[in-house]
């Protein structure tokens, strides 16, 4: 069946079964190639999207349900000025190491900026706890969100 969706302002055509998770919809179908596949289950956080501005693990969700919602993934992320602040406060600290997870981080971290713009470091794990970095980067990624937001960033 072909779906039309609104993938990061354009309105792009896949033709998949409904039942086809939003992930392999972008990845295969649309060429999208920034959601990462981690677990396959939505536990890893790798294949994060916003879903109507919503973090959704796009892994686990067919593309069914996405019927006419705004999905935006890490490559229109810049385009809202908290995701440009959290990406530029991604590089200014140095977070990614092997890199795979970042851009589910990131997409996490912009989502709770744009829900909290102030976040404790509760907040912050409570938003980033279904995130997994293999390489352990979660004091910058902790500190990046810090910057991001405009609070001190702990030595």
């Amino acid at each position: 069946m072909a779906y039309k969706l609104n993938v990061n302002g354009k309105v792009l055509t896949a033709d998949v079964d409904a039942d086809t998770p939003l992930l392999w919809t972008l990845r295969d179908s649309l060429g999208i190639v920034g959601p990462k596949f981690g677990c396959g289950i939505g536990a890893c956080g790798a294949c994060t999207v916003h879903v109507d501005g919503r973090p959704v693990r796009s892994c686990s969700m067919p593309v069914s349900a996405v019927r006419a919602a705004a999905i935006t993934t890490i490559e229109g992320v810049g385009a809202d000025p908290v995701g440009r602040k959290v990406q530029a406060a991604w590089v200014e600290l140095d977070v990614a190491q092997c890199g795979y997870c970042q851009p589910g981080q990131i997409m996490s971290a912009t989502a709770l900026l744009k829900a909290k713009p102030k976040p404790t470091d509760a907040d912050i794990d409570a938003a980033m706890s279904g995130n997994i970095c293999r390489c352990a980067t979660y004091n910058r990624i902790r500190a990046a969100i810090r910057r991001a937001s405009g609070q001190p960033v702990e030595a």
